[in-house]
């Protein structure tokens, strides 16, 4: 619209133009002025008359000093169609062409010898002392300024990959030749000296590579198509934190073209630099969803679920599909690929049945093919989640002569790891706990970072709370509890769930401060967020004096009251569960179990019915109403 009216403007600035030269003459010269009015006014072939609209920019007139486009020689067709070093190097003997050709001959020729075909043997070894090839070179040398911007990118990486010394005068020409012209090249050429250059070292390139990476954060507008968006964010290490954000909205524009393996790379990339763009992560997600199952091969379904356990980013449609699509697979799948896949679905808590128990099969069925690091990987990864296999029994007879001979060679921290997953899913044996009642051990258990330790000495905790719970007759159980109080940890933060549930109990109670412990820490690595004591009318006793062995100091010396229940309270967080799912994970069905066996009677208070009171009556009644349940069922059984 605006470049017709332009168009429409410019005629009548011209036609004005006209009137006021008349009108200029007619001043000086009356007679000349009627004769030029005369010559501008009457037809003529030569009128002036737009070859096409400004709108129009498919046909672009060429200028008349432009040089037309070069013939087709015969030098470019035997190019074309050589298939060994040797071709090109006769048909550039015999016609002999210019800077352009010379260079195309050289990308050709690199490409033949270090291409996709690998390397290919000829006549004479060093090849690089051909004279025709020298030849070719110096034409280049000589003329490198008559090289098209295309070619000049795709000689310099030939150059590149043939690991020509710094110091070739061929090579500094078109290095420089190529700085001088950075400015004017396409998106895609700077994309293509980015992707070629990154792993050069010399100062030239380092400098090319440098100021490519520049004009592209200038133009980042420019960039059009999918691939090379998603070439440049495989190269993101080496760009601008600036210029990645640019490029991940312009792969969330240019989303839609992406093929399947154009999303593994640009989310493998992101997850490499733990970049979670989530809108772009839901963009790709959803056309990963439409592609074919033919497009979705094994090897990119294990990278992309590695990728989003990294980045955390939870999609059930996503991991539906992938299960979906690996379940007929996973027999032949590798060792490596089961624990992989398996790990990645678990840091995401992420619990297909279907899936976990195929996992399981294949490894009873191929576990003389598992090295020890991948038994506990899957080991803790079902520990993680709280799976436990159908066929349980066999394959917890492969797990364990897998780890008889092993376990004492484990370095301490995954030895710790291996044994809590084996005290979640119930199948550690006392003997297995024998290195970690050592004084030994436990100091092995230390390092700079003082959380890891911390979590790990808490790890150490649950196992002896096993020992002592599930196994109390065994002879480690013992020295295990005799070292609990020594390992209590530090209180973990607060929840907003657990701080609203500890002041809702302390209406609960009514303002009895003796007759409530918020905050519990007990011997078992356990925190209880609220603990009380009732009578057999369920009225309130207060714990003061009563003796408490869950706790360090054991409380007081006075007995429970007959008849009397102690009730535990627990928030379950959304953390606790499974992905959608109302599962506990297996770290706090461990806890759950724990606190049973301890003789507390367990008050559940899950997130998904806390959160649907809106006022303090309503969560007053319903912890009353929890208590009595909790109470009735405990007189039950």
């Amino acid at each position: 619209m605006a470049s017709r009216l332009l168009v429409r403007c410019t005629r009548l600035l011209s036609r004005a133009s006209r009137h006021n030269t008349a009108a200029a003459f007619s001043w000086t010269n009356p007679i000349a002025a009627t004769v030029v009015c005369d010559l501008q006014w009457a037809p003529t072939p030569h009128a002036w008359v737009p070859d096409r609209s400004l709108c129009d920019g498919r046909n672009v007139a060429r200028s008349e000093n432009e040089p037309p486009m070069p013939k087709h020689t015969e030098l470019n067709k035997l190019v074309d169609k050589a298939a060994t070093p040797e071709d090109i190097l006769r048909a550039w003997k015999e016609h002999r062409g210019n800077g352009n050709q010379a260079a195309i001959a050289m990308v050709k020729l690199s490409r033949i010898i270090h291409g996709t075909h690998g390397w290919i043997a000829t006549k004479d070894a060093d090849i690089m002392m051909d004279p025709r090839l020298q030849d070719i070179m110096n034409t280049i040398n000589g003329q490198v300024s008559s090289v098209w911007n295309s070619t000049l990118v795709s000689v310099l990486r030939s150059f590149w990959s043939m690991n020509l010394p710094p110091n070739t005068l061929v090579l500094t020409s078109v290095q420089t030749e190529a700085l001088w012209r950075i400015r004017r090249l396409s998106y895609k050429q700077l994309a293509f000296l980015v992707d070629w250059g990154l792993e050069r070292t010399g100062s030239t390139d380092v400098a090319i590579v440098n100021t490519a990476l520049k004009q592209l954060e200038l133009r980042w507008t420019e960039i059009s198509d999918a691939k090379t968006v998603c070439s440049l964010i495989s190269k993101g290490e080496h760009m601008s934190s600036s210029l990645m954000d640019r490029l991940e909205d312009k792969a969330l524009e240019l989303a839609e073209g992406f093929s399947a393996q154009e999303i593994r790379k640009v989310c493998l990339s992101m997850a490499a630099r733990g970049r979670r763009c989530v809108p772009l992560l839901r963009a790709l997600s959803y056309h990963l969803l439409q592609k074919p199952s033919s497009d979705l091969t094994t090897p990119l379904l294990l990278d992309l679920a590695y990728a989003y356990g990294k980045l955390n980013f939870n999609h059930s449609q996503v991991f539906q599909r992938m299960a979906a699509e690996l379940l007929p697979r996973v027999p032949e799948l590798s060792p490596v690929d089961v624990t992989r896949c398996a790990k990645s679905l678990g840091f995401l808590k992420w619990l297909h049945f279907p899936l976990f128990e195929a996992f399981a099969e294949h490894y009873t069925a191929n576990s003389q093919n598992y090295v020890t690091p991948q038994v506990c990987n899957l080991l803790m990864t079902l520990a993680r989640l709280g799976f436990q296999p159908s066929k349980g029994e066999q394959f917890y007879s492969k797990v364990h002569s897998a780890l008889e001979g092993s376990l004492p060679n484990l370095e301490p921290f995954l030895l710790v790891d291996v044994l809590w997953s084996l005290c979640v899913l119930q199948q550690i044996k006392p003997h297995y706990c024998q290195p970690l009642v050592q004084d030994g051990h436990r100091a092995s258990l230390s390092g700079a970072n003082q959380t890891r330790v911390e979590s790990y000495r808490l790890k150490l905790l649950h196992i002896a709370a096993t020992l002592h719970l599930e196994h109390p007759a065994s002879t480690e159980a013992g020295a295990a509890l005799s070292g609990l109080a020594t390992f209590i940890p530090a209180s973990p933060t607060v929840s907003p769930l657990q701080k609203s549930l500890r002041e809702s109990l302390q209406a609960v109670v009514n303002e009895r401060t003796k007759a409530l412990h918020t905050a519990v820490d007990t011997v078992y690595g356990w925190t209880l967020d609220g603990e009380v004591v009732v009578d057999t009318d369920n009225q309130l006793v207060d714990l003061l004096m009563l003796n408490s062995p869950h706790l360090a100091g054991g409380g007081g010396e006075q007995a429970l009251p007959a008849g009397a229940h102690r009730l535990a309270f627990v928030a379950w967080d959304f953390p606790s569960f499974s992905s959608r799912s109302k599962e506990l994970l297996g770290r706090f069905a461990m806890m759950k179990r724990h606190l049973q066996l301890a003789n507390l009677i367990l008050v559940e208070v899950p997130y998904y019915e806390w959160l649907d009171l809106k006022t303090e009556r309503q969560r007053v009644a319903y912890l009353k109403d929890k208590m009595g349940k909790a109470v009735a069922e405990d007189m039950a059984k």
